[in-house]
């Protein structure tokens, strides 16, 4: 099947590393393992200020985009049309304006993934992006849902509950696994490039430095680790932006020897980096799920995060990891602390995460599902 795909937050060619750029990547390396992708278009539709006006320009434009769009494949022979419409991310700062009007011109079914509807919404400052998501959603063929906190209020607004399906968030856990089996060799690299003691436990952290929830969860982290002190531990941090110098801050207490700033990573370079740690610690302020978490796991990497948004899904509380209450440092700090002491329960966790991660998170299984539900739903289409 060819399917046009489209990530109206933010590309998927973006230069700038994120969970949203990592997953629109997995959603269209999974849809290819049994169709033809094509990126329709990368307008951009999101509107963080939550002002009237950007939200009417960009509806001009992305109205004006899909008309383009319809034009351009209405000239073509219907074997180089696409024959269904894939949308990943849409809420109400960034409402999908392309794919419904192309996908009803086109007549071919119309697909989303992780969407988010909050009611509280409606009247807001972004209105006019909140009742095109709205729209969008109810008229979608079928609904990938990739964190379970979104459910509660999109199925309200399908007519059939039956269009809603439960997709785990997935990588290709490949890269992983041969780095978790170069764990060793991987470590004395890093404990060589950043100068750490070589007994002491390296905890790792993955994440964008930019204001915001981000930024919390740096500042959440710096406050229980300081509570630990006195313990034997080492902290990679891996991420870059332009929040640096207030996360440098936050750790500037923190003898160098104690910690590494590994900076923006190649995707290639950080299985290796993961494989290299003993405990992932992210407080998860506000994070919907967490691809850096999913990603560690399938290196075999425990997780200690904050309980919060989609994380449940992804980090199985006493099972693959701990979660805490969402930014209390102190809990936190008592369960990284508490982790650390229980060696064999680390363990015991590090080899539950990669085979959950592995059996559950891995793209072939998403691959999979996509294709079986994308031609059913076509299937209906042309009903």
């Amino acid at each position: 099947m060819r399917i046009a795909f489209y990530a109206p937050m933010k590309p998927a060619s973006s230069p700038v590393p994120s969970g949203d750029r990592e997953m629109a990547r997995n959603l269209i390396a999974a849809l290819e393992r049994h169709h033809q992708v094509d990126v329709a278009t990368e307008f951009v539709s999101r509107d963080g200020k939550g002002d009237p006006e950007i939200q009417k320009n960009l509806a001009t434009q992305g109205t004006d985009e899909a008309r383009a769009l319809i034009e351009n494949w209405q000239t073509e022979t219907v074997t180089k049309r696409p024959e269904a419409w894939f949308t990943y991310h849409v809420y109400h700062k960034a409402p999908d304006w392309v794919g419904p009007a192309v996908s009803e011109a086109l007549n071919i079914p119309y697909f989303m993934a992780e969407v988010s509807h909050a009611p509280k919404q409606a009247g807001g400052p972004w209105d006019i992006g909140y009742c095109a998501a709205e729209s969008a959603i109810r008229n979608a063929r079928g609904i990938f849902g990739l964190s379970a906190l979104d459910a509660a209020c999109v199925l309200p607004l399908l007519d059939n509950p039956g269009r809603y399906h439960k997709l785990a968030p997935f990588t290709d856990t490949r890269p992983f696994v041969r780095a978790m089996e170069r764990r060793a060799e991987h470590r004395k690299e890093v404990i060589a490039r950043f100068g750490f003691h070589p007994a002491a436990p390296v905890l790792l952290a993955v994440g964008m430095m930019r204001e915001g929830d981000k930024l919390a969860s740096y500042g959440v982290l710096a406050e229980a680790l300081e509570m630990l002190s006195g313990k034997a531990w080492c902290l990679l941090i891996v991420g870059d932006g332009p929040a640096r110098g207030a996360v440098e801050s936050f750790f500037h207490e923190v003898p160098s020897e104690r910690i590494g700033f590994a900076g923006t990573t190649a995707p290639d370079d950080l299985p290796g980096l993961y494989a290299a740690a003993d405990l992932m610690v992210w407080p998860a302020i506000n994070e919907a799920y967490g691809m850096a978490m999913l990603e560690a796991q399938a290196t075999g990497l425990p997780v200690v995060a904050g309980r919060t948004g989609g994380v449940p899904d992804v980090v199985h509380d006493g099972e693959t990891g701990l979660l805490c209450p969402v930014g209390d440092a102190g809990a936190f700090a008592k369960t990284v602390d508490r982790l650390l002491a229980e060696p064999g329960r680390l363990k015991t966790y590090s080899a539950r995460a990669a085979a959950r991660a592995s059996a559950e998170n891995d793209i072939s299984a998403a691959a999979d599902a996509l294709d079986r539900i994308l031609r059913s739903g076509r299937k209906a289409e042309a009903a």
